[in-house]
């Protein structure tokens, strides 16, 4: 038997409880595919699509829809973004090719993944074959998130890495070119293709689109992109633009009982005539059916060379998707990861750096030196996929033992590691060998839990996590239903006077306010933000609904997420209401639920922000801001029962922890618990560099009656804000805290309203540099005077505002000078140093100078 002709991995379901990954490489070019259908493409060392660490969601930044164009039904090739559920699935994971297979009524779509070992090139074949018995027209829509640089730069400010991205259209080829504009001589040149193929029957013309927005649409995301369940027509335009994407689309017409076969070939180059050569390499349809063998070629010859059989590939496939999303199934006990206090700089004096997933292996004794080797073979193997490791082997044998055990481990090494090429040894991460016992108790349980993954020698030989079966099915997510609120509360509609009123918000107040109105499709060109803060703390505020929230430094202690997508702009924190009799679920703010026929009103002042919605018989208002010293976000909902009968809610307060600069990389390490005689919760993460020991809390002034810190069991797997599976039926809130989670915040209350009744919940996110402090600053928030202390806020910004007043014969620079100038200048730059495009954290000796220079008339 060939070493790669065996079985691929088979699932049936997509809703396995953690990402199934296949790796998929020829070397340089690399793919990353989970069995729901999301795929991420890197160039060695360069992202080509978007990635994002998503344990509980599966989010990459290529996908493909297909749209049937009579009925409007539309559905993914796999089974996200869309996440509707098929008649049937199989994912079929092999080491040459990733297959996956649904169906949907008289349609079957079948996906073969495959990376081209000749060219740095990857297709995707979509086959919908018609098996009933009219004639069906498929719109079938390629969606491809540009980056070409590294995940880092990325990451650390997307909204600037995609201003470099230039698209390109050649009508005459049918293929999209991207490349990003160099910023210094050092940069690599890249050039990307993007193009179909099909072989079947068309029905008018090759639409393409390269701008984000245009293709989800303002307040949308991938689920409900505009392009797709609207049944936009792509835009035709490409050039540049500030959130690119390749998209193409192919409308194809299917008889019963025929199949057509669209492939999506992405390749990338150092030139544009070298993308373009490689691109005309994959003209005919026939071509996959080459590269398919070619891979499966290539896939047995390097299982050779590595000396690793299908079996072991298999193993090490599933225990890359435990290092590629961390999963409490292959990390330490949670008791441990519980426990620590220390961050990645107490691994530097043992030479790991922290910067690669950690995969650790413990040996205690002589023979155990085999699993160890094993571990060798699967780094090399994780390499050639394409993902670099540290690997540490961690030798526990007593000291009579150690000797003899570690001339094992040697001999391990040396037999093993020259099966890489020569320069694979600067990508391939390190091989580490440690004594235990030359390392202190605080630093084995630190390396225990920076590990992804930790496997001992009794795992294998007992069929555990390293050699167990793979991770049964989970059941079908439950679908929460969005309906419709019905008639708006008269008090909604009630339109203030504004002056400067420009369709969307104006000026009212003498000024002091700024009031967006958004009605039916209506949505702000950009996210309209307020940022709310004091000197130490703060938070933004969008008119879409809620922004990040942080302590002491904006981008390197970021309390909730900081968002720098202007399209989406998904919300960090969110509020929801949910009729308990009913079942609906709606929200105070625009997102994450949009209710289409409903009116949101936003007011933005000086040191606060309120949102003023009213829907399913129930005005809410929901008013946000930080008292004058203290680090503490108030929030203060009040419901009013217009509905003319009793009613019974329940309030569901929601966040996605940071607790440092970056999310994907410090979940695994978040720690929480609910504190026993608050019930409020606390989180910490001692992985973060720079604030590694503060305590940040959430808590509903005591009226909370359930809690969870377990983003899986809120969201549900492969769910999403706007539909949350914790809010699918009347069962309260887990509880679940601790380590070794996806955290998030959750806290729920029920409040009972009879007609005309109005009730206020007080929801209360901040973080003190101890938990005793955390506790008492929660108790003092719980009865202190919360009207007072936003009229504190209200008199210092009047004082300072009102220090002097410009006049002028125009208005407008009246109402824009007078106050709002003076208070972005010291809210936004000197106190927050962040905003929508921009979070630095930092002071700069020009920026501030300049600040402060504003500052001294008031």
């Amino acid at each position: 038997m060939n070493p790669a002709s065996a079985a691929p991995r088979r699932f049936t379901s997509p809703h396995a409880p953690a990402p199934l990954t296949q790796l998929l490489s020829n070397g340089s070019y690399s793919v990353m595919v989970t069995a729901a259908g999301a795929g991420y493409s890197r160039w060695r060392d360069i992202a080509i699509s978007r990635w994002r660490e998503d344990p509980t969601c599966d989010s990459y930044g290529s996908y493909v829809y297909l749209r049937d164009v009579a009925d409007g039904a539309v559905w993914s090739a796999g089974y996200q973004p869309m996440g509707s559920e098929p008649d049937s699935y199989e994912a079929q994971l092999g080491d040459d090719q990733v297959r996956i297979t649904r169906g949907d009524g008289d349609l079957q779509t079948s996906t073969e993944i495959l990376v081209s070992p000749e060219t740095d090139a990857e297709v995707r074949r979509v086959s919908v074959t018609n098996r009933g018995s009219r004639t069906y027209e498929i719109e079938i829509t390629s969606y491809f998130e540009v980056v070409l640089a590294t995940p880092e730069a990325d990451a650390a400010h997307p909204a600037f890495s995609k201003m470099f991205v230039q698209t390109e259209w050649l009508a005459d080829t049918g293929t999209l070119l991207a490349t990003r504009r160099t910023r210094s001589p050092e940069d690599p040149k890249l050039w990307l293709s993007h193009h179909s193929t099909l072989d079947g029957t068309s029905v008018g013309g090759l639409q393409i689109e390269t701008d984000r927005a245009r293709f989800i649409g303002r307040g949308r995301d991938l689920r409900t992109a505009a392009a797709v369940l609207d049944a936009r027509t792509l835009s035709d335009t490409a050039g540049t633009v500030l959130d690119p994407v390749l998209a193409l689309r192919r409308r194809v017409r299917i008889a019963p009982g025929k199949t057509a076969r669209l492939a999506f070939w992405t390749a990338i180059a150092g030139s544009r005539d070298d993308v373009l050569a490689i691109a005309d390499r994959y003209r005919e349809p026939c071509a996959v059916e080459r590269v398919e063998g070619l891979a499966r070629t290539r896939a047995e010859a390097c299982l050779s060379e590595l000396g690793i059989d299908a079996g072991q590939a298999r193993r090490f496939q599933r225990v890359a998707g435990r290092i590629l999303y961390a999963d409490a199934s292959m990390r330490a006990p949670r008791g441990i990861l519980l426990e620590n206090r220390s961050g990645a700089s107490g691994l530097w004096p043992h030479g790991i750096s922290g910067d690669l997933p950690i995969v650790l292996g413990r040996v205690a004794r002589r023979e155990d030196a085999a699993m160890a080797a094993q571990l060798v073979h699967a780094q090399a193997y994780w390499w050639a996929k394409g993902l670099s490791v540290d690997l540490v082997i961690l030798s526990e044998a007593p000291a009579a033992a150690a000797a003899e055990l570690q001339e094992a481990l040697d001999d391990a090494r040396r037999t093993t590691e020259p099966r890489l090429p020569d320069d694979a040894t600067g990508r391939r991460g390190k091989v580490l060998v440690l004594r235990a016992d030359a390392i202190p108790a605080a630093d084995r349980d630190l390396l225990l839990t920076a590990a992804r993954v930790v496997l001992g020698a009794a795992d294998a030989a007992s069929g555990g996590p390293w050699a167990g079966p793979e991770e049964p099915a989970g059941e079908a997510r439950r679908r929460l239903e969005i309906k419709n609120g019905g008639a708006r509360a008269s008090g909604a509609r009630t339109m203030p006077a504004l002056e400067y009123y420009n369709g969307l918000g104006g000026f009212s107040a003498e000024g002091r306010e700024y009031v967006i109105m958004l009605d039916e499709g209506q949505w702000t060109p950009a996210p309209w933000n307020n940022v709310i803060a004091n000197p130490e703390f703060g938070f933004q505020a969008s008119s879409d609904g809620t922004g990040t929230t942080w302590s002491i430094n904006s981008q390197q202690n970021q309390l909730t997420p900081w968002s720098n997508d202007p399209v989406s702009n998904p919300p960090a924190e969110a509020v929801y209401l949910r009729d308990e009799e009913t079942g609906e679920v709606w929200t105070p703010t625009p997102l994450p639920i949009r209710e289409p026929s409903a009116l949101y009103v936003i007011r933005h002042g000086f040191g606060y922000t309120r949102h003023e919605h009213a829907s399913h018989g129930i005005a809410a208002e929901l008013l946000q801001y930080v008292p004058l010293e203290d680090p503490v976000k108030i929030a203060r909902l009040k419901l009013t029962n217009r509905s003319g009968r009793p009613r019974r809610l329940s309030v569901t307060h929601y966040v996605d922890w940071v607790l440092g600069n970056q999310r994907a990389k410090l979940a695994p390490f978040t720690i929480t618990e609910i504190e026993p005689s608050t019930r409020a919760l606390l989180a910490r993460n001692p992985w973060g560099t720079e604030f590694p020991s503060r305590i940040s809390f959430l808590d509903m002034a005591g009226r909370q009656q359930s809690c969870t810190a377990d983003r899986r069991e809120f969201l549900g797997r492969h769910g999403t804000l706007c539909e949350p599976a914790a809010l699918t039926g009347g069962e309260p809130l887990s509880g679940r805290s601790g380590a070794g989670l996806d955290p998030c915040g959750a806290m729920q209350a029920s409040v009972s309203l009879r007609d005309g009744e109005s009730a206020e919940l007080v929801l209360l996110l901040g973080q003190e540099e101890t938990p005793a402090a955390a506790l008492q600053l929660i108790r003092r928030y719980r009865e202190r005077d919360l009207d007072a202390a936003l009229d504190e806020v209200t008199r210092f910004w009047d004082r300072v505002l009102c220090a002097f007043e410009v006049k002028t014969p125009d208005r407008s620079m009246d109402l824009v000078v007078n106050g709002w100038l003076l208070y972005q200048t010291l809210a936004c730059r000197v106190w927050a140093r962040t905003a929508f495009y921009q979070s630095s954290g930092a002071y700069g000796y020009r920026d501030q100078l300049q600040d402060v220079a504003a500052l001294c008339a008031a």
